[in-house]
């Protein structure tokens, strides 16, 4: 008799983790791999950072922290708000995570029941839905596309409510957003937030990608109101993919669930990665090197790829991707991702990822890594292209 496999481990892959793991199996061969399908900045911490935590790990036993999170890295988190947003948020407030992902599930843990009932964007990061189908909660896809720069505004979110009626239990927010790179003008972003607390809808914020703008700022909900969640990371702007380190800011009611789904599900964020985000946080300024360098690929991109018949992109205000529309090539991202990986060594991440109904005519290039590694990617794919591409 078979055992049972709970429905719940049943959704949909990653797929840019499918694609990193292709990428990983033909570095293993001895073939070269331009990397554009993963949000990893080439760069880590600075060698200063670097110091400093290993002075800490020679110093320090590296035991349990609080559920919550060492109480000089919330306060520091709280002042860089201030300092950054000119937002005033009491310390007590931020819940230090392992990473965003585990933010994400400590957020809809403490926020949604099962059957609840929350709306978000497609194209958008799919872990959003994923986690919550998996927690037994009804993702509520909002289509979006150029006419709105790709964000869930009150007139996408409106149309859906008069066409589809039923009540929204939370809406997913992301600015700048995975995979478009497009930030919502803060009038907007208030529209929703003031609307959703009228409403009883739990707003979640996500701002992981939150320093890395060109041009238009991006403004957090946090000092906006108090019932939104906001998500954020030191994964992208301070470069810390691996540290596994995010935080909450969470509305003061919600705290205490927090703290004991985190007490319960992960203990606490590890602890030398606690340490290296203080770091990063006193040496703020050193990160900024590198948003010189994504415009400048930004830039690299937007001038080589329509060489290679990739023209029309989401505007990449912020974060570092583009998303083509490749329809006039494919209507299957998934298999031209795949070939062009095998074909020319760029991997780029199908945006089958982002968007299940539209995504098979778009992909997604990411911008971090170096600048020569863009130029030589746009060369090859428009000899590709040009060739077997098409």
């Amino acid at each position: 008799m078979a055992l049972k496999v709970a429905r719940r481990g049943q959704v949909p892959p990653f797929i840019v983790m499918d694609v990193m793991r292709a990428a990983a199996e033909r570095e293993a061969e001895g073939a070269d791999v331009l990397h554009l399908e993963v949000g990893q900045p080439a760069t880590g911490l600075p060698e200063v950072c670097r110091s400093e935590v290993a002075d800490r790990v020679r110093a320090d036993t590296m035991g349990y922290t609080v559920a919550l999170g060492l109480p000089e890295l919330r306060q520091a988190i709280a002042r860089d708000y201030r300092i950054t947003q000119g937002a005033e948020i009491d310390p007590a407030r931020i819940v230090v995570t392992t990473g965003s992902s585990s933010g994400f599930i400590l957020a809809f843990l403490s926020a949604f029941d099962i059957g609840d009932r929350v709306a978000l964007a497609a194209p958008g990061y799919p872990a959003y839905r994923h986690i919550l189908s998996s927690l037994g909660c009804e993702p509520v896809i909002l289509p979006t596309g150029p006419e709105t720069r790709y964000q869930p505004t009150m007139a996408v979110l409106e149309a859906y409510l008069d066409t589809h009626g039923g009540a929204l239990d939370g809406l997913i927010v992301a600015s700048p957003a995975n995979p478009t790179g497009t930030v919502m003008p803060e009038a907007d972003l208030r529209t929703l937030v003031d609307y959703c607390g009228q409403k009883g809808i739990r707003l979640i914020s996500d701002e992981i990608y939150h320093g890395i703008t060109y041009g238009l700022d991006a403004v957090s909900t946090a000092g906006m109101a108090e019932h939104p969640i906001v998500v954020n990371s030191f994964s992208k702007y301070f470069c810390m993919t691996g540290w596994r380190l995010g935080w909450l800011v969470m509305p003061p009611d919600m705290i205490r669930a927090a703290e004991c789904l985190a007490q319960n599900l992960f203990i606490n964020a590890p602890t030398v990665s606690q340490y290296a985000g203080l770091s990063a946080l006193r040496h703020r300024d050193t990160f900024q090197d590198n948003i010189i360098r994504y415009a400048r690929n930004r830039d690299v991109l937007l001038r080589d790829l329509p060489k290679a018949g990739f023209r029309d992109f989401a505007p990449a205000d912020g974060a570092f991707y583009l998303y083509a529309d490749v329809g006039h090539l494919t209507n299957d991202s998934l298999d031209f991702c795949g070939r062009m990986l095998t074909e020319t060594g760029v991997a780029a991440t199908p945006g089958l990822d982002f968007d299940a109904d539209r995504g098979g005519r778009f992909c997604r290039f990411s911008f971090c890594g170096s600048t020569e590694t863009m130029e030589e990617a746009a060369r090859r794919l428009a000899l590709w292209v040009d060739g077997a591409g098409r």
